[in-house]
């Protein structure tokens, strides 16, 4: 066994995915969830434990543990080996190392950002952080919460970082590619940050990613700036405080969603540990989705100021596209989140989100302030205010009745909606969830599972699948056919060996039959195979008397006597054979 195999048979599959995927038990052997590569409000991604599997009904994505881990971090095949070696404690053979340019460029990367850390959070404690210290006690942070995020300074030399890495051996080419460094127009490097306080980001899995710096001085110019995008560091793909913040969201299935670094600490620091924001960026359909793994509910909590107005506008439609429940936080007195917490305390704020407003009350608010409703042009003018919104709910039924109490809530007619909306809410095309074009039988997807199980005497079931003629009318014929080679080979019959040698609609195929069988509490014992094996022989008996029993009548419809008498005799023989089965 090879260690990629080794490394598999060790780790929970479940567990793995139950870090990024909310999965609840979908029978014995199985679980089941929202999928986390596509928009979706019926669970239709599925693991298996036992087939140490997942799939996707809705988007087919599906695969084994190192996929999972490659898709959802978009990393190497060998990165994903390592992270899942590291994070189990198991030690990584020297020669499964990283082999590929790339991989090793990413890897330097991730060395070259946690020396980066630790040399911002040792600049903060030394002579050159004093203007860093000073700001962040006026803005109230506890030593501990400093420490909590890992808080630093870049040094304002602009080389002390550069000089740092190329003792530590990497190269200048190295260092730029990891977004630390920029390049002089002689050739030389100079550290991309300089004299900021700075925010360390981590991708889900805790790792350091990139930093964001904030200026100090009204010289420093743009007042926050972000890494660039590197070979680690996809903006629009990272969620700030996620790696923290997901087992509280989890907890109280509720996320909350800030503008910026410090309101998040602020929130955080404050006993709110679900707690989050963008990387100073748009929020993006990646995002949301990272966030939705753990909770389908988000409180936005933006800046009161017209600023944090505009993107709360701009931000929130993303979230209803993708499928979320939005609570709108409104904070009095012109104060951030993180002012809030601080001057009126962790209750005052726990009460602003309990109370918070549905995202759509909160629209028509903002409508109704704008608008007369008082005359037909503002009852107009505030349905088309409203109108994107309600359109971008996935659920049609949903989608109308939120119309309705939008009606009621700015007191406009309901049939005035239902006639505004109708087109655009009412009629909005759904996109289908693809199945695959042939649908496996009980029978089939019964003796697919028992002989996938490692079971005592299925070599009898193989024995007896390999004599039947109904195994080529079968809509899994390819991939029982696929087992009887790795058998007849003498290699394991596993899940991973029949599925590796599968084309992707027989891999869909497979996929479908498992992990849907095991979700209907079967026990796949040798007694269950044959019974499905039986159901297939009586089965096939029943289609060719039928079909003998079409060719008689067509031969005798049309005059053809010997056709008619030699099909019958054959039809007698047939039904002679012992069991009735062929």
């Amino acid at each position: 066994m090879d260690f990629a195999q080794e490394l598999k048979s060790r780790v929970d599959i479940v567990s793995v995915i139950g870090e990024r995927v909310r999965l609840r038990k979908n029978g014995p052997n199985s679980y089941k969830g929202l999928c986390p590569f596509h928009t979706e409000k019926t669970p239709s991604f599925n693991v298996s434990p036992i087939k140490q599997f997942y799939y996707c009904h809705g988007c087919h994505a599906g695969g084994d543990v190192f996929k999972f881990v490659m898709e959802i971090e978009g990393v190497t095949f060998p990165e994903a080996l390592k992270e899942l070696a590291e994070r189990n404690g198991i030690p990584v053979p020297k020669r499964a190392q990283y082999a590929d340019d790339e991989s090793r460029l990413r890897e330097a990367a991730f060395q070259m950002h946690e020396i980066a850390a630790e040399s911002f959070r040792a600049n903060l404690h030394g002579p050159a952080g004093e203007t860093a210290r000073a700001y962040l006690v006026r803005r109230g942070l506890k030593p501990e919460t400093v420490e909590q995020f890992g808080l630093g300074y870049s040094d304002r030399s602009g080389h002390a970082l550069s000089r740092l890495l190329e003792q530590r051996k990497f190269t200048g080419a190295q260092i730029k590619e990891a977004g630390l460094a920029r390049n002089r127009d002689d050739g030389s490097f100079y550290d991309y940050f300089r004299g900021r306080l700075m925010f360390p980001i981590h991708n889900e899995m805790g790792k350091v990613i990139g930093f964001g710096g904030r200026g100090l001085s009204d010289e420093d110019v743009p007042k926050y700036l972000n890494s660039p995008e590197t070979p680690i560091y996809k903006k629009s793909k990272v969620v700030f405080n996620l790696h923290r913040a997901k087992e509280a969201i989890r907890k109280e299935d509720r996320a909350i969603l800030v503008e910026g670094y410090m309101d998040v600490i602020g929130v955080a620091a404050a006993g709110f540990r679900g707690v989050v924001a963008s990387c100073g960026t748009a929020l993006t359909p990646d995002q949301v989705r990272a966030i939705k793994r753990h909770t389908d509910k988000m409180v936005v909590n933006f800046d009161p100021d017209a600023a944090g107005e505009k993107a709360a506008e701009g931000k929130l439609p993303i979230l209803l596209e993708e499928g979320l429940q939005v609570r709108i936080v409104e904070l009095d007195g012109g104060l951030d989140p993180d002012e809030y917490c601080k001057e009126r305390g962790a209750e005052a704020y726990r009460a602003r989100l309990d109370g918070a407003k549905g995202y759509f009350h909160w629209l028509a608010d903002r409508a109704r302030s704008q608008y007369d409703l008082r005359t037909t042009e503002g009852q107009v003018a505030v349905l088309r205010y409203l109108r994107p919104a309600v359109q971008r709910i996935q659920d049609k039924l949903e989608r109308m009745q939120v119309a309705n109490e939008l009606a009621g809530y700015v007191g406009v007619d309901q049939r005035v909606v239902l006639d505004a909306f109708k087109k655009s809410v009412a009629d909005r095309n759904e996109r289908p969830i693809e199945m695959p074009a042939e649908m496996v039988r009980p029978d089939e997807k019964g003796l697919l599972n028992v002989l996938l199980s490692d079971i005592e005497g299925r070599d009898a079931l193989l024995d007896e699948l390999s004599k039947i003629e109904v195994l080529q009318r079968l809509a899994a014929r390819r991939i029982f056919q696929v087992i009887l080679t790795v058998h007849a080979a003498g290699a394991p019959l596993t899940f991973d060996a029949v599925n590796s040698r599968l084309e992707e609609p027989d891999q869909r195929l497979l996929a479908v039959a498992v992990l849907s069988a095991e979700g209907e509490g079967h026990d796949f014992t040798l007694e269950y195979g044959m019974q499905c094996l039986d159901s297939l022989r009586r089965s096939d008996y029943q289609q060719r008397v039928q079909e003998l029993k079409r060719r008689i009548k067509e031969a005798e419809r049309t005059g053809n006597l010997a056709e008619a008498l030699g099909l019958a005799q054959e039809l007698q023989r047939l039904e002679r054979r012992p069991g009735g089965t062929g």
